[in-house]
């Protein structure tokens, strides 16, 4: 009888497995040819963080002569270029609610520039296209982050998923949240600030080449192509794909006539903000105008306290989190460095020590109001911006007093 009964088990969990089959994908781009593989066919649609500066600096020449051409039609002929305002929006996931409280906070105050560049990475993905529109879409931007709750953002798998599919999360809703404030009239509204020579850069992580990914949305939206918007869509989703935990997004691209898929996930597996690739050279004649860099650490940077339970799942997910954290610290500090190479001003905020309200789970409303209010306070208030990050000077006498243009 335990024979009978062990085969039959082992027959079960065989039918099981079976059934539990892993989520097919269309093959991996070959990695010589990961630079020429083109989304939708769009020369500039994205560029390789790491990879060669120069065709990044032919796009930010190209902005500045659609600029030059938007100052002849209005007439105006500037003895010199006016300042630029550069705004980087990080990852942290509903920690986002302060980044977008701090934009409208300080549309509230009346000093908020127009941005010449707005670079966004995972949840800073999804407020920077409101905040490279301006205050127009102000509104849109509190509600995102003021409804927001678990079951808008994605639905719970099975443990088998951590085994048999690519997350333990369906993210779903999340793609109807975006394909609701994403939509044609703000691709269209993209594609017009673009023209203008104002860019809206989007970062994701190409998980098969292990390579950062910045997309250049405005020149997707101007292309004119049937896909862009779906295209759009994607790259915010794939931004915000927190690897194991939300679906990857696999984008369809072609190279040589043959079709292949690329997988991406959240833009802060390798960088969770970034305001220009360190190898750039933005001494270049068309860029060496008055500079102010505004950067938007949806975090704390002060070490979050938690004694750890001695359990294996409980260690591995502090340690995760710690790296994360240290991570985030990391490219503040760098953002900083390069912006002092460069001649940039320096302008920092985040989350300080003094927000102490509770959270009872990821996405909870109360938590993300509550944060909203602080971040919308810091920014009316003109008191969040710091001129050093943490650890390089006082950081109650380091602020820039009302982010004055």
């Amino acid at each position: 009888m335990h024979k009978i009964l062990t085969s039959a088990a082992l027959s079960i969990g065989i039918v099981v497995l079976g059934a539990c089959s892993i989520p097919e994908r269309g093959p991996g781009v070959p990695a010589a040819d990961t630079a020429r593989a083109l989304p939708l066919g769009i020369p500039n649609a994205r560029f390789f963080a790491d990879g060669d500066p120069k065709a990044m600096m032919e796009e930010g020449v190209r902005s500045f002569e659609r600029e030059q051409a938007v100052w002849r039609a209005e007439g105006r002929k500037p003895t010199r270029p006016p300042p630029v305002y550069f705004l980087a929006v990080s990852g942290g996931g509903d920690n986002g609610a302060f980044g977008a409280g701090l934009m409208n906070g300080w549309t509230a105050l009346g000093t908020r520039p127009e941005f010449k560049m707005v670079t966004g990475v995972s949840t800073g993905a999804l407020v920077a296209p409101f905040a490279y529109l301006g205050p127009d879409y102000d509104d849109a931007l509190r509600d995102v982050y003021t409804t927001m709750t678990p079951d808008k953002v994605f639905r719970p798998r099975g443990l088998t998923a951590a085994l048999f599919d690519d997350a333990m999360a369906d993210t779903g809703p999340l793609a109807q949240v975006i394909e609701t404030y994403a939509n044609q009239k703000m691709f269209d509204a993209i594609a017009r600030e673009y023209r203008k020579g104002r860019l809206l850069l989007i970062g994701t992580t190409h998980l098969d080449a292990q390579r950062p990914v910045i997309w250049n949305i405005g020149a997707i939206a101007a292309s004119g192509h049937p896909g862009g918007l779906e295209l759009f869509r994607k790259i915010l989703r794939a931004s915000a794909a927190i690897p194991g935990l939300f679906q990857p997004v696999l984008f369809d691209v072609e190279v040589d006539g043959k079709k292949y898929q690329e997988m991406h996930v959240d833009g802060g597996a390798i960088a969770q903000l970034f305001l220009y690739p360190p190898s750039l050279n933005v001494g270049a004649a068309e860029f060496r105008r008055e500079r102010h860099a505004y950067i938007i650490r949806n975090a704390r940077l002060d070490p979050d306290y938690a004694a750890s339970e001695r359990r294996t799942i409980s260690i591995a997910g502090r340690a995760i989190n710690t790296m994360l954290a240290a991570s985030g610290q990391n490219d503040v500090l760098r953002t900083y460095f390069v912006s002092q190479r460069d001649g940039v001003d320096y302008n920092l905020a985040y989350i300080g020590a003094d927000f102490s309200a509770p959270k009872a789970g990821e996405f909870d409303q109360t938590y993300m109001r509550a944060l909203y209010a602080y971040g919308f306070q810091e920014g009316k208030d003109g008191r969040a911006w710091h001129k050093l990050p943490p650890g390089l000077g006082h950081t109650a006498a380091d602020k820039t007093g009302s982010a004055k243009r």
